[in-house]
């Protein structure tokens, strides 16, 4: 596989057993780990809320539910890249109605090198989200520890008198002298006037 510093948990939903196996020697443990099974819509949402994953992979049809709208609420509720498995003739019906959601679509029967293939697209896709998230994630923050400050400056502001650049000079001495974050200033300054 191209990412072998990592592997990519997987969550299979299929009423097969045959398929269940036959996907299941396609996934090797050095590459997709922990790899777990469920035979229902109603089984795969439970898993889906005491687990993540990195992949889902579906089978259609399942036995209480088709498996499309799973398919959909997998890609708009978390990061996961998901497969459908369709039939070949209802395959282009239903990847229009999932392909803006974007969930990835193969007809059934299908290759095993094709399957190969799409998985390593789906793994470079997953790769991909986590920089984006590691890059929101670090956005947030940094938005956070700012309106921090912005509030402890507020609160030197009202409670000490200080102009605006006072409370900025303020903050970045009790960071140097404390040797600490502006957030850990900041919050040090909230409790203490807040």
């Amino acid at each position: 596989m191209i990412f072998q510093e990592r592997t990519y948990s997987v969550l299979l939903v299929t009423v097969s057993e045959k398929l269940d196996t036959q996907m299941r020697a396609l996934l090797p443990e050095t590459d997709f780990f922990p790899v777990k099974s469920a035979r229902s819509v109603g089984q795969a949402r439970r898993m889906l809320l005491d687990s993540r994953f990195d992949l889902v992979l579906i089978q259609t049809p399942l036995k209480d539910d088709f498996g499309t709208q799973l398919a959909i609420d997998v890609c708009t509720d978390t990061s996961a890249g998901v497969l459908l498995f369709v039939k070949s003739e209802l395959m282009e019906s239903v990847s229009v109605k999932v392909l803006e959601y974007g969930v990835m679509t193969l007809p059934m029967p299908t290759s095993s090198a094709l399957v190969s293939q799409t998985l390593r697209a789906m793994c470079a896709q997953r790769e991909r989200l986590r920089r984006i998230e590691a890059k929101q994630q670090s956005l947030e923050e940094k938005m956070q520890e700012i309106r921090l400050v912005n509030r402890a400056k507020w609160l030197l502001i009202e409670c000490l008198s200080m102009t605006e650049d006072e409370a900025h000079h303020y903050i970045e001495r009790q960071c140097m002298d404390q040797r600490i974050t502006k957030r850990q200033a900041a919050e040090n300054i909230i409790k203490t006037y807040g």
